[in-house]
């Protein structure tokens, strides 16, 4: 599950990051536009084949409360 999140993100950066870990935020770290945010939960709603409520995208800050979540669905 994490290096399906860790690609579907790298998808979304305008720059290179070798290495990611649970604990970068999307925004400072990397670089996400609230668009790339967006779009990369859409890429997890079709990837995993489930829905991600509005409140909850507001609560995903970092790659590891991408995981949690898509565990937890």
């Amino acid at each position: 599950m994490r290096e399906k999140v860790i690609g579907i993100l790298k998808e979304c950066m305008d720059k290179e990051i070798t290495e990611i870990t649970d604990d970068m935020e999307l925004v400072a770290d990397l670089g996400l536009s609230s668009l790339d945010v967006v779009d990369s939960v859409l890429a997890f709603e079709d990837e995993f084949g489930i829905e991600i409520s509005d409140d909850t995208i507001m609560e995903l800050r970092t790659v590891g409360d991408i995981v949690r979540c898509l565990e937890g669905k």
